[in-house]
């Protein structure tokens, strides 16, 4: 993974400025510490920044094709490059470089925008098309590459376009302006996270997972390319049993792990003792990799910590294990720079977790891990999932109260579909965290109204299949391995790869029958059919582990300085967000001695309102109070 920035001057406008690009792209160099490179032309500049995993002697970008008509920059893996290389060798075309995304060239040549569907990997890119003066851009299926985007409007309906691999390359153009989207921060309050096209930030969007984008004097349009869709409840059910099914998942796991280890560096991996992470580092052993090293997070707190489970699989595959334990100081110090870098507030304090453990593979020498996210969207991991067939095995529940209904009709098109957290239940809540000039504005921007997944995608669908969807597009992309995933490894400059988020993993998951995912009350069902002849029964089964971390009722409790500040009656009424009385309000229950969030359906909102506090801070955005 790298890091990419450009600019395209969609009609007209002033030359671009070299000093500008070379800005944007300085910002991100934590991205890709090992190369740089900026490319200039009549309308557009591509930059660069290159962390060295394929090809490190000759995977310099910008690149180009054979008669420079076409040029690329790319942050991610093409993990099928081989197979497609050698097909386009046989049509004629020249390779410059043994670098993988040198495919992008030459597949555009052939296929244009159709390429998207050849394509196994994780990666956002542009192709400069010179010829036909346009910028197209891609992000993958599952959105493990970020890429964002906005349009600086110019006079007689033209502008310049911008993109980034994170945000911060995009605030670097003089031509931005920094504002807080409304809309942005109540999905933080309502949901597990930002939904792309969403972000923080007013007029800066996420190109969402699956979408491609095209860039010329007509505009900027997106459309999707990919998408994962489950069979309704009408269609015929796959005919294949639960050994074939086995079987295909076996096999189909084990090539995408074999696919994950292609690099020219040490691949390591995250252990965290479940089931997961646990199968992708016995994969990795089957596989070939050899010299392995896992790293995980522990706690000195017994009921967080999994460390007899993590230690069980690292000596079992014979790894050199790093243990990393976290306390309230590890986390209070890591905060600030887990925002800088996920350029969003966020619910939990695991992103610290997450910044602890690719600096420690960074300082190990491991620029590449893998992991196991995606299993618990596919398979059935949530714990949701069981409270769903709860509810399925009570029977019919009395009628919703309206405005519940209406909420859930609005969401998912269907009131019978489950799936949203207290906060988004509950609109006078969210409105009431406001400071009163705020929630006066508050029907302009509330989050229902924007709608966040496509309700054709869930409709006639099992519920099983609904939930996974929604947490595929709700929960993964934009926040898993998002701003808990590749903002937090790249800000070490670290890559991760993801076995379960391959396209093929995906298809075959999605036509398997339900109860094959969650069997009775059992989630994973089959992923522990795979795992039964791979790993100890001690870790198959294990009941799932929600991974947390310490909240803010802890960091309350310490007296924090910082923290005491920016939660402070003073700074919460100078940002001019939030109400300040009811922030006072929530810090008095927090801070009681026997108040704990563990078991509760309740939202740490503190957490929210406190790294949104150093998201304000970070990113110098308008301040709203006197």
């Amino acid at each position: 993974m790298c890091g990419i920035c450009g600019v395209f001057q969609i009609k007209g406008g002033k030359p671009i400025s070299r000093t500008v690009v070379e800005s944007m792209t300085r910002v991100i160099a934590h991205r890709g510490p090992d190369d740089s490179g900026v490319a200039l032309f009549e309308r557009a500049a591509l930059g660069f920044r290159r962390l060295s995993i394929i090809d490190l002697d000759t995977g310099h970008q910008p690149l180009a094709n054979e008669d420079e008509t076409l040029w690329l920059v790319c942050n991610g893996e093409i993990y099928n490059h081989r197979a497609l290389r050698e097909e386009l060798i046989a049509k004629g075309h020249r390779f410059r470089t043994r670098t993988d995304v040198e495919v992008l060239l030459h597949l555009y040549e052939e296929m244009g925008e159709a390429m998207m569907d050849r394509l196994n990997g994780q990666f956002a890119f542009a192709i400069l098309d010179r010829k036909r003066d346009r910028l197209f851009l891609a992000r993958d299926p599952f959105g493990v590459a970020p890429l964002f985007y906005t349009v600086i409007e110019g006079e007689g309906g033209g502008g310049v376009f911008l993109f980034g691999s994170e945000i911060k390359a995009i605030l670097a153009h003089p031509g931005v302006e920094r504002r807080v989207d409304m809309t942005g921060l109540e999905q933080v309050l309502a949901l597990p996270g930002l939904v792309s096209p969403r972000t923080m930030f007013a007029g800066i969007d996420s190109l969402p997972p699956g979408h491609a984008l095209l860039v010329d004097e007509d505009g900027v349009r997106s459309r999707p390319y990919w998408d994962l869709v489950y069979p309704t409840e009408a269609e015929p059910a796959d005919p294949r049993g639960e050994e074939e099914f086995r079987e295909e998942l076996t096999h189909s796991l084990t090539e995408s792990v074999r696919r994950r280890l292609q690099a020219d560096v040490p691949v390591g991996a995250y252990l965290s003792g479940g089931l997961d992470s646990s199968l992708v580092v016995t994969l990795m052993r089957q596989c070939g990799a050899t010299a392995l090293e896992t790293f995980s997070i522990t706690f000195a707190e017994a009921l967080l910590d999994e460390r007899e489970h993590q230690r069980v699989m690292a000596k079992r595959i014979g790894a050199r294990h790093h243990e990393i334990e976290l306390d309230g100081p590890g986390i209070e110090s890591r905060m600030r720079a887990v925002i800088r870098h996920c350029e969003c507030p966020i619910r939990e304090s695991y992103n610290t977790a997450s910044l602890a453990l690719s600096a420690a593979a960074r300082a190990a020498g491991v620029p590449v891990v893998l992991s196991g996210e995606g299993a618990d969207e596919l398979f059935a991991g949530y714990i949701g999932y069981r409270y769903d067939a709860f509810r399925r095995a009570r029977g019919p529940s009395a009628a919703l109260p309206p405005r519940e209904a209406a909420l859930r009709r609005r969401l998912w098109g269907d009131e019978s579909v489950f799936y949203e957290t207290p906060l988004a239940a509950h609109e006078d809540a969210r409105r009431a965290l406001y400071a009163p000039e705020v929630a006066a504005a508050f029907p302009e921007f509330e989050f229902t109204q924007f709608g966040v997944v496509d309700p054709a995608r869930l409709a006639g669908r099992h519920p099983v299949h609904q939930r996974a969807y929604l947490d595929l597009k709700l929960r993964l992309g934009d926040h898993l391995v998002g701003d808990h995933g590749d903002r937090m490894l790249l800000g070490n400059s670290v890559e991760g790869r993801f076995p379960f988020l391959d396209v093929e993993v995906a298809a075959l998951a999605a036509r398997m029958p339900p109860d094959l995912k969650l069997n009775g009350f059992t989630e994973k069902y089959i992923l522990k059919q795979v795992a039964r002849p791979l790993l100890p029964s001690s870790i198959v089964e294990r009941e799932k582990y929600a991974f947390c971390a310490p909240g803010s009722p802890q960091l309350l409790r310490a007296r924090v300085d910082w923290v005491e500040d920016l939660l402070s009656p003073a700074t919460i009424r100078r940002h001019g967000y939030f109400d300040s009385a009811m922030v006072e309000r929530l810090k008095a229950r927090y801070r009681a001695p026997d108040f704990t969030l563990a078991g509760s359906n309740e939202e740490d909102v503190l957490m929210i309102v406190l790294t949104f506090g150093l998201f304000v801070e970070e990113f110098q955005m308008p301040q709203l109070g006197g």
